[in-house]
């Protein structure tokens, strides 16, 4: 199986560098549309603004569900100080310390951007010695520094910034040589990239799903209901791909597709996963299985949400997730040749 690896790296790097956190996603959505279209793949939208892309299959009387998430972590102005600096509310679940020093943008209601970077109160340890070290790294003792002449509250409002504006993570995307690939938010514009991948090789190669296709596009996940709903009505087997998260304890990496068994959520369908692993071991994937204690997908959301059909959790390694992650070509190329092989065998 040629994958167009090409393609779909050069994909991933183009929404890596689209702002989309929770809630402020339509540039990214509309770039996925796109791609889609290009592909000759109607899609549409739900009332949430989720996107989906259907790819007619050889049954037509039921359907199958892919998803992925275009929404990011991210924040928006919580409140405007004093002295001319932004506290900020968070949007999805990351710890503070990771964002400490980052670069940032804020959009205005009127669609104008700024910069800034995340520090502490106390950043300088020429000012504050060793309460530089030892202040808490939260939402209360963390704040954005404008790259404009402000000084007080006045100073930022007439800049048409306000509580509620919008704040985008610089994702720092680099693309290594030997196939690592660094950036924010590959949870999980790496998995969008992973769906891109497949519909450009079923199209291009003129192979006819077994059951119509649905690519769920979700835009609301990292908050918790991404697809609690809207889900075309005949899919009877749903998988989310979403990246894997390795560390201590883990069987993940980034070379692999992982297949999860269980998250926060639960145990995932266990004749669905074994139908994957059987799939991966007969074409020689490398792939892992994995339990995520503090996790949950676009899967959970759905069946929380009372959908009656069957579940797998696939994806890509992503080292550090909700940090600066990093994932390889590798990951996913095996994670795009899984699913291809689910539709088509």
């Amino acid at each position: 199986m040629e994958l167009n690896m090409d393609y779909v790296i050069e994909k991933l790097v183009a929404l890596l560098k689209i702002p989309s956190p929770t809630g402020n996603t339509e540039k990214a959505i509309a770039f996925v549309e796109e791609e889609f279209k290009n592909l000759g793949i109607p899609t549409y939208r739900t009332n949430k603004g989720a996107l989906v892309a259907s790819l007619e299959g050889e049954n037509k009387e039921k359907e199958v569900t892919l998803s992925a998430h275009v929404d990011t972590l991210g924040g928006m102005v919580k409140e405007i100080k004093a002295n001319g600096r932004l506290k900020l509310s968070q949007i999805g679940g990351y710890v503070m310390d990771t964002i400490e020093g980052e670069y940032v943008a804020i959009e205005s209601s009127q669609g104008k951007i700024y910069t800034g970077t995340i520090l502490t109160t106390k950043a300088s340890s020429h000012v504050h010695g060793q309460g530089t070290k030892e202040i808490e790294r939260n939402t209360d003792n963390m704040e954005i520094r404008l790259d404009e002449r402000v000084s007080s509250k006045e100073d930022v409002l007439k800049l048409g910034i306000n509580v509620g504006d919008f704040i985008f993570f610089d994702p720092r995307v680099t693309i290594a040589d030997n196939g690592f690939i660094k950036s924010r938010h590959l949870d999980d514009k790496a998995g969008v990239a992973c769906l891109l991948g497949m519909a450009k090789y079923l199209v291009e190669n003129k192979i006819k799903p077994r059951y119509t296709t649905n690519f769920f596009i979700s835009n609301y996940e990292e908050v918790g209901h991404g697809a609690s709903a809207a889900i075309p009505e005949k899919t009877f087997e749903f998988i989310a791909v979403d990246m894997a998260a390795p560390g201590e304890g883990q069987t993940s990496d980034e070379f692999s597709v992982t297949i999860c068994a269980k998250d926060s959520s639960g145990p995932y369908d266990l004749s669905f996963r074994k139908r994957l692993v059987k799939l991966a071991e007969e074409n020689n994937l490398n792939y892992k299985i994995d339990i995520y204690p503090y996790y949950g997908s676009d899967g959970s959301a759905a069946l929380r949400a009372g959908y009656d059909f069957r579940v797998a959790l696939i994806g890509p390694g992503v080292d550090a997730s909700h940090s600066y992650e990093r994932t390889h070509r590798e990951a996913l190329e095996n994670t795009i040749k899984l699913g291809i092989l689910y539709l088509s065998k």
